[in-house]
């Protein structure tokens, strides 16, 4: 994998290289030939060659040229025959140049581009999966259950302590006949940005529900330190809400749960989780 990577960086170095000598090369041919409009429409039509080999792949790339070439060959057919003028044979270089500059230009950013590609399907796929929330950028229930039993197997291992905290907006279903769709999706981003932003990197937040706004986070903690980070949590929530424009003249305020996973009374992660769920109850 390592000399692989090594060869496809040389390529795009190599790419890089070429497609900058050939375009000072094409640049030095326009001022040598004293052709200006000819050489400015070409040199527009090159570059639009040129986004279609970036956008569109090689093999379009290829046939458009062919097509430009074509081009070319019949105007100075035309040029010839039905003006009776001679063919201008130094700007023939239009004929090869474009080619060439999209072929180093195709080698210079293939990579990139194909690590968009696998970048824009493995997002898809989480997506598809269900353990990716699009809106939000946080996981959900599938990656929360996959997640915990990871936590719940490292608490076996090494006795540490493995809490959830579960985050609901307190009376939703009220505030939700007041609000606007814009309202609701704003309120949605702005708790799970807050949660975000004031949990540490190793507590990983999940969005559970989206019809009723639930939030899950899992941390390596016991419940006074999960308690501690649930109170920043809504502090920090507090203040992000009367921030808002657009939620400030509303009553909006959060509820945590906190369970702590037990071996004894609990069989799967699904049992911690509702645990949480049920803890929201009785935070007043």
């Amino acid at each position: 994998m390592p000399s692989r990577d090594k060869k496809e960086t040389l390529m795009e170095d190599v790419g890089l290289l070429l497609f900058l000598l050939l375009f000072s090369a094409t640049a030095i041919m326009m001022l040598l030939t004293n052709h200006i409009l000819i050489n400015v429409i070409y040199l527009f039509c090159t570059v639009a060659l040129m986004i279609v080999t970036y956008f569109m792949g090689l093999l379009p790339s290829l046939l458009t040229n062919m097509f430009f070439i074509a081009v070319q060959v019949v105007y100075s057919i035309y040029e010839y025959v039905g003006s009776t003028k001679a063919i201008v044979w130094a700007l023939s270089f239009w004929m090869i140049m474009p080619l060439l500059l999209c072929l180093a230009l195709y080698y210079m950013t293939r990579n990139q581009i194909e690590l968009q590609q696998s970048n824009s399907d493995l997002r898809a796929a989480l997506i598809e999966r269900g353990a990716f929330d699009q809106q939000t950028n946080l996981r959900t229930t599938v990656a929360y259950v996959e997640d915990a039993s990871v936590f719940i197997e490292t608490n076996e291992r090494f006795q540490l302590p493995v809490t959830t905290a579960i985050i609901k907006i307190r009376y939703f279903d009220d505030l939700k006949r007041m609000m606007s769709e814009n309202q609701l999706k704003n309120l949605l981003q702005v708790t799970s940005n807050t949660i975000k932003t004031i949990t540490r990197d190793n507590d990983i937040t999940y969005l559970l529900n989206n019809e009723d706004p639930t939030w899950a986070i899992l941390l390596y903690s016991d419940a006074k330190g999960a308690t501690i980070a649930a109170n920043r949590i809504k502090a920090g929530f507090d203040k992000a809400v009367r921030q808002d424009t657009g939620l400030a003249n509303l009553a909006i305020s959060m509820v945590v749960g906190i369970a702590t996973w037990d071996k004894e009374s609990m069989n799967n992660p699904y049992d911690l989780m509702n645990a949480g769920i049920k803890e929201t109850q009785y935070d007043v």
